[in-house]
């Protein structure tokens, strides 16, 4: 199964692959929650950095973006081995501190979607976590990187 053979739920997705190995799988035989939050705060980094937010910006702005809630349905199970895509869009900023990312995860032997997310991301500054005005260099990234469909 290519990507353009993907269902995904919105058009050009950021995509991570991933192969779920036998670390991630739990008691129930499944991927593990926990593994799922992993995932989509890898994908999240990775996409960021994509656009040109790297860490060496947070640093230097002392700003980043943080995760305030993550909601994830659990629609069908991961089993160790299967190789899946995790897709990822930003679908929402308000222009000064909130964004928001949505998530579909696909196991590529079948199509069928696992799993969506949505998170909520607000900027904080590294030196207090308080909340914190985006910088501009984040506000230009973030903004052209939204998908509104």
């Amino acid at each position: 199964m290519t990507m353009t053979d993907i269902q995904w739920d919105r058009r050009t997705p950021f995509v991570m692959d991933i192969t779920v190995h036998p670390s991630d799988v739990d008691r129930l035989g499944h991927a593990n929650n926990v593994v799922y939050v992993r995932w989509l705060e890898d994908v999240s980094w990775s996409h960021i950095e994509h656009l040109g937010m790297t860490w060496e910006q947070h640093e230097a702005t002392g700003k980043a973006m943080a995760i305030t809630r993550t909601e994830i349905d659990y629609l069908m199970p991961a089993q160790a081995g299967d190789h899946l895509k995790l897709g990822t869009w930003l679908t929402d900023f308000d222009g000064r501190f909130r964004s928001t990312r949505c998530f579909q995860l696909v196991r590529v032997g079948d199509g069928r979607t696992l799993a969506r997310a949505v998170s909520t991301h607000a900027c904080v500054s590294l030196r207090t976590q308080r909340p914190s005005r985006v910088p501009a260099i984040f506000a230009e990234a973030l903004s052209s990187a939204l998908i509104r469909d």
